[in-house]
């Protein structure tokens, strides 16, 4: 599969909001919004990503379908990576290939990620781009309603 960023297209939007409503994906992120189904607070929260001069985001391509996003967001030291791959399309490299793609495109260092300690499909994909748990938190995961543990992760040069 060819995988490819470009930047986020408006008719990007509704395969994004697809994609976060589905239930076993939001259960493995376990850190997303309060209520996922909020279309107003969806939209509102992407004119705010688009529209921010620090947050590099991509739209995911597979083949030239819409496959997810990948971002990079946050303050100076404190910059951290976030990715969304449509869960028909987990397994498949598609996340490590996307998040490559996204890390050459912006080569600040360091970077974090946070990540469901027990989610070891993005854990994977981030230690094969090179980061390396570095702490562990607790902390509450709206999809899951509870709190859970968390790995952090950095990326150093």
């Amino acid at each position: 599969m060819d995988i490819a960023l470009r930047p986020v297209h408006d008719s990007d939007l509704p395969v994004f909001y697809r994609q976060l409503n589905d239930p076993e994906a939001l259960r493995m992120a376990a850190f997303t919004p309060d209520d996922p189904a909020d279309r107003a607070g969806f939209d509102a929260h992407w004119a705010r990503i688009r529209s921010s001069p620090g947050i590099v985001v991509r739209t995911v391509l597979g083949d030239g379908d819409v496959v997810g996003h990948a971002a990079v967001y946050g303050e100076p030291g404190e910059r951290e990576v976030t990715y969304w791959v449509d869960r028909a399309y987990w397994g498949k490299g598609i996340a490590t290939t996307a998040l490559r793609g996204l890390l050459a495109e912006v080569g600040e260092r360091p970077l974090y990620a946070r990540v469901a300690a027990d989610n070891a499909g993005s854990r994977r994909v981030l230690e094969r781009c090179g980061f390396e748990v570095s702490a562990r938190a607790t902390a509450y995961a709206p999809a899951r309603g509870a709190e859970i543990d968390e790995l952090v992760l950095t990326l150093d040069g």
